[in-house]
């Protein structure tokens, strides 16, 4: 059921049952969801709706809200308002979204001259009554926000007394095709822009009176329910110029194809919006015939169904005929993105002679036949972007002459003939990032071009020099740094990227010119350590003397060659983040730089000397260790004029383990005073110099003159020690009178040689008590233990020396201990 049309009805929304009520004494009209209409909507609006709405309360409720008015803006937002609240009369701007107001009248608003903004959208009532006169106190409102309310209830007069209104704001109103066929809009003589967008309008058939609306250019009608538009529907819009009109996401898909009129006659369109309404090739065909003789400067096709796409071949590709019906649009921008064209057939836009740009992106483009673009003589941007495109051949963009901008990012392609972009004089701007290119050969025919794009692709090795200003090789497989000298053979090179390769050589091939214009260089993401570690390359840089900015950050680099940087007169910008740099050799910037990044690095103590030229600097997140010798640095941080990036407390010591984490700023340096340390330490190593020098005199003097005297003290002394020593030696504490160490080889000699004749558990007449491994070890006991304790307990330690004795190495263990106890005096062995 839908709502009459005469004058004393209100405008409603759907509700839940359909019937009548009756609101101030005026009939009100429901208009009731058609249930097919309704699950339609639901499958194209609903998720979209709620999302847009959560997400504004949630940045709503997150800010931070005053309800109140402050410096001529009251704001209102989520203030659980039922009634308009009162605001001083020089308010400009009044917001009120988020409240539970039900109804606003001719006495809401008090008098408010001043007043240009009016938002009173997203109410959480079920519905928003707005009735006769409820504007009338506001006269120079510009802007109306009554969106996003469950139901809008329009009195006939409630626009009343806005006539200097330009912007009006109603979509999400669940508000029908009347609010454009009754005479709302009777009041508004200075229109411009209207959103009626997400309602329930199933036809389009403004009023009359929209013939006086001379300023209107702007009608946002997307996602409704238009189904068809005929001849004569838009007739009270005739004689309107530059007119944008926003017909996107409709219901036209539902409507045959049949003769219907050109609903357009006789506008003048600056863009028409006509997406996601199911436009087949046929449909297309039959649209554009339609229309014949109206003039548009843009129309946007998106979100069509033209082409067979993947999977089914259910429609066709457009041919020449399609767009044959817009040869006298004058047509300058044409959208067919976001579809399912396979193929560009030949002469397929040979009707659009005016055409400047053309967006085919987002297709399932494979295949561009031989003058396909035939005829698109202005034309000057091609975006071919996210298609399956596989090869580009010597014809595929033959006769645009004039093209400035080709965008073929995010395709597959691997081949590219060498003349292919030949002839493109006016070529400016080419993107070919996203692709599977191996090699540049054909940039050696291609013209002169300020901007490539190349990124991620795959290219291992340019072998040849590109006519470029700008160049971009982000995030491909290039190892040679050497590269960096093909590339600046050119002299027009301004601007090269290298970011995210393999750079880990270096290769010279060819030299870098001596009069290269080269500004701006991205190293970044490289191994350019591992070539600096080889002495590669040192002088990469020697020959750029008009380069302005340099990154080198995350590039693994632990030191930087002394002199890598010599011969960078103009650099103003370095950045060295991200890499393990720890030290800086004094003088390795060159002096005109003046903004530098070496923010996480392994910096400990650098020293201020070196940052004494720039600006801007940024040593944030470094491992700085908090003793007196980070003390000038520490003090240049307080007075230096240089803005430090990022915040102090990103500046902070990591040793010793009690500083962890804590800001330089925080840290005094009082106790480092470097001048009185250094006067203190000089005034002891004068002292301790002198004393030294005095007493060596007095020493070499006393030994000239008293050496005799001084020798024989010296033996005395000696003798006095060793005979104490003797004295004090306890003869009984011996156990043995003597260890014998032998090699077990050498024993059947050793016994008869000297155990027969000096043992005395031998023979009874013999005199020593003799300790040896066989008879007196303890068994079980560590071996060396019980060599240790017989070397001990043994007056004399006598040593078998053979040549199995010297290759025995317990023998040699026992040698050893023997000496070292001896040298010791600390018990009864001897030798």
């Amino acid at each position: 059921m839908r709502g009459s049309a005469h004058a004393h009805s209100y405008l409603w929304g759907p509700t839940a049952n359909g019937k009548r009520e009756h609101a101030g004494g005026s009939t009100v009209i429901h208009v009731l969801f058609n249930i097919e209409n309704q699950d339609e909507m639901k499958m194209r609006t609903t998720v979209l709706h709620y999302l847009a709405f959560l997400l504004e309360g949630c940045l709503l409720i997150a800010s931070a809200r005053n309800c109140r008015t402050e410096y001529r803006f009251a704001n209102f937002d989520f203030c659980n308002l039922t009634q308009i609240p009162p605001v001083p009369g020089d308010t400009f701007k009044f917001i009120l979204n988020f409240n539970y107001i039900r109804e606003v009248n001719a006495t809401s608003f008090t008098r408010l001259e001043a007043l240009v903004e009016l938002q009173l959208g997203s109410q959480f009532t079920k519905y928003l009554i707005i009735r006769k006169d409820a504007f009338v106190n506001l006269p120079e409102l510009i802007n109306l926000d009554l969106a996003k309310n469950e139901m809008l209830v329009l009195d006939p007069q409630a626009f009343a007394g806005l006539s200097n209104l330009r912007n009006l704001w109603l979509y999400y109103n669940s508000l029908n095709e009347s609010v454009l066929e009754q005479d709302y809009f009777q009041h508004f003589l200075s229109l411009e822009f209207v959103d009626l967008s997400f309602n329930h309008i199933s036809r389009l058939r403004p009023h009359s009176l929209f013939y006086g609306l001379h300023s209107l250019n702007t009608l946002i009608l997307k996602m409704n329910r238009i189904v068809v538009i005929c001849e004569g529907d838009l007739h009270s819009l005739q004689g309107k110029s530059n007119m944008f009109l926003d017909l996107s996401n409709n219901l036209f898909y539902k409507s045959e194809i049949h003769y219907c009129g050109n609903p357009f006659r006789g506008i003048t369109f600056d863009t028409l919006k006509f997406q996601g309404n199911g436009i087949s090739s046929d449909k297309m065909l039959h649209f554009c015939n339609s229309v014949m003789g109206t003039s548009f400067l843009q129309l946007n096709f998106g979100s069509h169904i033209m082409g067979p796409g993947f999977g089914f071949n259910n429609t066709r590709d457009p041919v020449r005929e399609t767009f044959a019906g817009l040869a006298e649009s004058s047509l300058k921008i044409l959208d067919l993105s976001v579809g399912g064209i396979f193929s560009l057939n030949p002469h397929l836009f040979a009707n659009l002679s005016d055409l400047v740009i053309l967006q085919l992106s987002r297709n399932k483009i494979n295949q561009i036949q031989k003058e396909a673009f035939a005829g698109l003589q202005s034309l000057t941007n091609l975006n071919l972007s996210n298609n399956i495109l596989g090869e580009i051949y010597v014809y595929t963009f033959e006769e645009l002459s004039n093209i400035i901008v080709i965008d073929l990012q995010q395709n597959n392609i691997g081949s590219i003939q060498n003349n292919a972009f030949s002839g493109l004089e006016k070529l400016e701007q080419l993107y070919l990032q996203d692709n599977a290119i191996k090699t540049v050969y054909f940039f050696q025919t291609l013209p002169f071009t300020f901007f490539i794009n190349l990124s991620e692709n795959k290219l291992d090795y340019l072998n040849t020099p590109i006519k470029a200003t700008y160049l971009d090789f982000t995030e491909n497989r290039l190892k040679d740094l050497g590269s960096l000298h093909k590339i600046l053979q050119v002299q027009s090179v301004q601007f090269v990227i290298l970011r995210k390769n393999r750079l880990s050589t270096c290769i010279a091939s060819g030299n870098i010119s001596e009069d290269n214009q080269l500004l701006y260089l991205d190293l970044a993401e490289n191994m350019l350590q591992i070539i600096w570690e080889s002495e590669f390359c040192l002088d990469i840089f020697s020959k750029l003397s008009k380069l302005q900015v340099l990154h080198l950050d995350q590039n693994h680099l632990k030191f930087l060659p002394k002199h890598v940087f010599h011969g960078l007169i103009s650099l103003r910008k370095l950045n060295l983040s991200s890499n393990l740099l720890s030290y800086l050799f004094p003088g390795v910037f060159p002096s005109n730089l003046t903004t530098l990044d070496l923010s996480k690095n392994q910096l400990l103590s650098p020293s201020p000397e070196i940052f004494t030229s720039l600006s801007q600097l940024d040593i944030t997140h470094n491992m700085f260790i908090c003793g007196c010798e980070l003390s000038s640095l520490i003090l240049w941080l307080i007075q230096t004029n240089v803005t430090l990036i990022g915040s102090q407390h990103d500046i902070y010591c990591v040793f010793p383990d009690a500083f962890f984490g804590v800001p330089l700023s925080n840290i005094t340096v009082d106790d480092c005073d470097e001048e009185t340390t250094l006067k203190s330490l000089r005034v002891y190593l004068f002292i301790f110099s002198s004393v030294t020098i005095v007493l060596f005199i007095i020493l070499v003097v006393i030994y000239t003159r008293f050496r005799g005297f001084c020798f024989t003290l010296y033996k005395r002394i000696i003798r006095i020690t060793i005979d104490d020593q003797m004295l004090a030696m306890d003869a009984s504490a011996c156990k043995y009178d003597a260890y014998i160490c032998y090699s077990g080889k050498d024993f059947e000699w050793v016994q008869n040689a000297l155990l027969s004749q000096l043992d005395s558990q031998y023979c009874t007449k013999n005199r020593f008590n003799l300790c040896i491994e066989e008879r007196d070890f303890i068994p079980g006991e560590d071996h060396i233990n019980n060599v240790c304790e017989a070397i001990k307990n043994s007056k004399k330690t006598i040593c078998i020396v053979t040549e199995q004795f010297l290759k025995d190495g317990w023998c040699i263990e026992a040698f050893n201990f023997a000496q070292r106890c001896c040298n010791s005096g600390q018990h009864c062995t001897e030798w």
